[in-house]
């Protein structure tokens, strides 16, 4: 945790660590593995939530905990830029990170694989590699998104290539009311 903010220190402190080493084709060990994920995100949104740091919703997208969905945001220029979330459990996991996809930021920026997967492999895999199995998801989220959407939306917004929902809206509605006004 050397080089870490005091602040992600402390966030990533009160994540519970896990310590089942099961996978999607482990059976009960799975299901162990699974309720110890919920717990974690459980505890990792609470803790957001008292430091007033909401930023994701997201659940199993399945009865088996191997898809997951849901939506995380940045708050940028006091602009909140929502983004869809979804990501598969590996086959391998946990020895394996889950791929976070942001679908809508496919082929926006570099920092990013085919299909919306977002970079992590230079930060992120390796510090999951050492703490493998004691990571899961809530760790993922905080260690691995959280930072890319900090280092990236800025960058995106400022480029022009992730515009705000309301400027998006914007022209649409400024061409209906002037149609309208030619028919009156």
């Amino acid at each position: 945790m050397e080089g870490w903010d005091k602040g992600t220190k402390s966030v990533v402190g009160e994540i519970p660590l896990l310590s089942t080493r099961a996978g999607p084709r482990d059976g009960d060990a799975w299901r162990q593995r699974l309720k110890e994920e919920y717990r974690a995100l459980i505890a990792y949104t609470s803790v957001n939530k008292a430091k007033d740091n909401d930023w994701f919703r997201i659940s199993a997208a399945n009865p088996e905990g191997t898809r997951w969905e849901g939506t995380c945001w940045y708050v940028h220029n006091l602009r909140r830029y929502e983004f869809p979330l979804q990501f598969d459990i590996p086959v391998a996991y946990p020895q394996v990170a889950p791929e976070i996809e942001l679908p809508t930021l496919d082929g926006k920026t570099h920092k990013m694989y085919r299909g919306g997967k977002i970079c992590l492999t230079v930060h992120f895999k390796p510090l999951w590699a050492k703490n493998c199995p004691r990571f899961g998801l809530a760790h993922a989220l905080c260690l691995g998104l959280a930072p890319w959407l900090a280092a990236e939306v800025p960058i995106l917004v400022d480029s022009g290539m992730v515009k705000h929902k309301d400027d998006e809206a914007a022209p649409a509605d400024a061409a209906a009311a002037s149609g309208s006004a030619a028919a009156s």
